[in-house]
């Protein structure tokens, strides 16, 4: 004899919306549809926020406080702005408030070089390198945005001082330093963008032992060009003199320019690193004044070339 437990019309193989003999049949028919309904609407509502989520935009620095690669382009942009305005600045004061006058008349040239004020270029150079060595050092421990500013503007004074200054020897030469500036790092962070170049352990030695070494040079090119111990006649002192046809100057500034770049690439690494790494969003500001210091260094190096190329 069959259990009479399942009788139950719950345990048989049928249609239950057919079951109303049993007690209670109609309400679990009911109690079923309504949480039919009920799982319906929290899908919806479940897919219409996760369909919210995609639309909206990713999370950026500012929501994530980590570094990024956009973040860092606008600090860059925001400090490169700074050091336009100023290096205007720069320009004017060393002119005396004046355009670059036409000094195709080496008279004029002369005349307009004993009117030029020296102070914002010199300046503009003692600051950003002493601003460049307390940010450098201490910025393991705690990262200063309002000393990067600084640093640009004072980098700002000694570029329009220094641009004023070989504009008048050399007209048109800024114009050529800095096209041919922008086109270097559009060049470098195109290959690097691209893959093309990337920095290494063996390269990066390499580079910082030259630089070390031009950096000897320039220190000993200073003091021997103060001391009056060049013969007249060198501008550029050591840089002045010539290996066959070509200035020794032309020669070395080549080669600081591919150092140069490839600090460019060292710069873009980093940060790539920093990004990868999640690193703090502060690290951008550090990230912007290494790109910086670089584009500067290379802009001086690249109009002093021009400048050694046209006085030859």
């Amino acid at each position: 004899m069959s259990n009479f437990a399942f009788n139950n019309p719950a345990f048989q193989q049928q249609d239950p919306r057919n079951v109303a003999t049993y007690p209670g049949a109609p309400q679990a028919a009911q109690g079923a549809q309504a949480a039919s309904f009920q799982q319906a609407g929290v899908d919806a509502a479940v897919n219409a926020q996760l369909e919210g989520m995609y639309a909206a935009p990713p999370a950026g620095a500012i929501e994530t406080d980590r570094m990024s690669v956009e973040d860092t382009v606008w600090k860059t942009a925001g400090l490169f702005g700074i050091l336009l305005v100023t290096a205007a600045i720069g320009w004017v004061l060393t002119l005396g408030g004046i355009a670059a006058p036409d000094v195709s008349d080496p008279y004029l040239r002369t005349a307009a070089l004993s009117k030029i004020a020296l102070w914002p270029w010199i300046v503009g150079a003692l600051g950003g390198f002493v601003l460049a060595m307390v940010i450098t050092f201490t910025s393991r421990k705690k990262v200063r945005p309002a000393l990067i500013f600084a640093y640009a503007v004072f980098e700002g004074l000694f570029i329009g001082g220094i641009s004023a200054f070989f504009e008048v020897q050399w007209p048109g030469i800024v114009m050529q330093a800095t096209l041919a500036t922008v086109s270097v790092v559009a060049v470098t962070l195109a290959l690097f963008a691209s893959g093309k170049i990337r920095a290494s352990a063996k390269m990066t030695k390499i580079v910082m032992i030259a630089m070390i070494g031009y950096l000897v040079f320039s220190l000993l090119n200073v003091v021997l060009m103060w001391t009056n111990v060049l013969p007249e006649g060198q501008a550029f002192g050591l840089l002045s003199a010539k290996i066959g046809p070509f200035p020794l100057g032309l020669i070395i500034g080549v080669l600081v320019v591919f150092m140069a770049a490839y600090s460019l690439v060292l710069d873009f690494d980093q940060i790539q690193q920093g990004v990868r790494n999640g690193a703090p969003r502060k690290y951008g500001w550090l990230g912007a004044f290494g790109i910086m210091v670089t584009v500067v260094w290379l802009y001086v190096e690249i109009l002093r070339m021009i400048a050694i190329a046209r006085s030859n």
